[in-house]
């Protein structure tokens, strides 16, 4: 016989759990870890933006980068920056296969327009169309050969614009100067390198003219604003378009007075609140003063318990009652027993057991031993609540003789024989008398 320690946990983690669990969160680590790396390669570059949220944040401009992953505040954002670089939204990117494929290749991720429109019709947005390849990213340096092609940014601005007869304008020099008018009057100039104009009868220029702007003003198209929300106020209607990203980009705001059009224009547009420069692909805008709506209401929750499931439920619940009720009565209440006085009652137990072994008392320990296992027989048939009752042989006896009549006697003369027994009992007689004893209770308990 031997006891086990109470005080153990019986519940512990498995090593291999422990391991699975690891490497998972380790491999969703690394996903989100290269995700990020290729976001912040393409934001560091001479063609992102990281300079720009730097050179407004030094300027006390709340400027910042967002990538996706939890809902905004739309009503906090002063201005959306959106730079696109994707000239084909809506059409998978083809991967490429070789390095030249991947200097000259035009889109850097893809985009879906849908989104782009959406965040145009919530908020103030700034739309920066694409102008150079990945060559430019990855060489650092500007060169005509390395512009997106000019029918492929031409169908985007149509696109975007929802005006056919947009079109993009190339300029005649390598360097071009835009007159601009700052808040307070004075007036600066931008320079870019081969800038990429457009002309569209929907937009108004700011930066630029009618007929080649880099900047301007421009309508929504319709189909960005649904029919049943055509009449809600709170849409917008406008947007504004950046053909040229070298205006605001990292690569071009070291020229001429690029920087101090960037601070004034956007900080004006903005205004006390924040500009995100958004590299997301999805609407994470949220609108904390319109409610939700949900597809699902708390009415289909209530319809479970209508009727026909009214029934069910009832069922459910007198089958649990009556589980419960028949388990009190057949196990009892659960008993707050100390685990070292369970300890210390087995071990009084053992002790005694020894002592009579060494003095030659087997039959005195027989007849111990017979009491405890018709209690143990008992609690197996009747549960810990009447095992008490039935524990006294008398009682026992009596179960017995009404459900195994032809097992009353032999179990009955056993336990005479072994209550009879001399202390003095050969060894080989007790083995005898206990075999005798297991062989009955092993009958009565399996009802065999």
């Amino acid at each position: 016989m031997s006891l086990s320690d109470p005080s153990a946990p019986t519940n512990k983690l498995r090593l291999e759990t422990l391991a699975i669990a690891g490497f998972a969160v380790l491999l969703i680590f690394v996903v989100f870890y290269a995700l990020s790396q290729r976001q912040q390669v393409l934001r560091t570059s001479p063609s992102g933006f990281d300079g720009l949220q730097t050179w407004l944040t030094s300027e006390d401009v709340s400027a910042q980068s967002f990538l996706g992953g939890w809902q905004v505040d739309q009503n906090s954002v002063g201005l959306l920056l959106l730079p696109l670089f994707d000239t084909a939204p809506d059409s998978p990117r083809s991967h490429p296969s070789t390095k030249r494929e991947l200097l000259f290749q035009q889109d850097e991720y893809d985009l879906d327009m849908r989104p782009v429109l959406e965040k145009a019709r919530r908020v103030q947005t700034l739309v920066v169309l694409p102008k150079w390849r990945s060559g430019m990213r990855l060489a650092g340096v500007a060169h005509p050969v390395l512009l997106n092609e000019r029918a492929a940014t031409q169908k985007l601005l149509q696109d975007l614009t929802g005006e056919k007869d947009a079109k993009i304008v190339d300029a005649r020099v390598p360097f071009s100067d835009f007159g601009y008018t700052a808040e307070d009057g004075q007036d600066m100039s931008a320079r870019i390198y081969a800038a990429q104009m457009f002309k569209s009868e929907s937009c108004t220029p700011l930066i630029g003219t009618e007929a080649a702007m880099i900047l301007a003003d421009c309508a929504l198209p319709k189909r960005a604003i649904p029919k049943s929300q055509a009449r809600n106020s709170t849409n917008n209607t406008r947007m504004l378009v950046l053909s040229d990203p070298d205006l605001l980009n990292n690569h071009g705001l070291r020229m001429a007075d690029n920087a101090m059009i960037a601070i004034d224009f956007l900080r004006s547009r903005a205004g006390e609140r924040n500009l995100v420069i958004d590299y997301s692909r999805d609407v994470w805008l949220t609108d904390p003063d319109r409610g939700s709506q949900r597809e699902r209401t708390w009415a289909d929750l209530k319809r479970f318990f209508e009727p026909p499931f009214q029934v069910l439920w009832l069922g459910g619940l007198l089958t649990l009652a009556l589980f419960i009720w028949r388990s009190w009565l057949r196990y009892g209440p659960v008993r707050r027993d100390a685990a070292t006085a369970t300890s210390g009652k087995a071990q009084a137990l053992l002790a005694r057991g020894r002592l009579m072994r060494l003095c030659n008392q087997d039959g005195a320990l027989l007849s111990d031993y017979a009491q405890a296992r018709l209690a143990a027989t008992a609690a197996t048939l009747f549960g810990p609540a009447h095992a008490r009752h039935y524990a006294e042989p008398k009682a026992f006896l009596g179960y017995v003789a009404r459900r195994h009549p032809g097992l009353a006697d032999a179990l009955e003369k056993t336990l005479t024989d072994i209550r009879r027994l001399q202390p003095r009992t050969a060894p080989a007689e007790a083995i005898r008398h206990v075999d005798e004893l297991e062989a009955l209770l092993e009958q009565v308990i399996h009802d065999t």
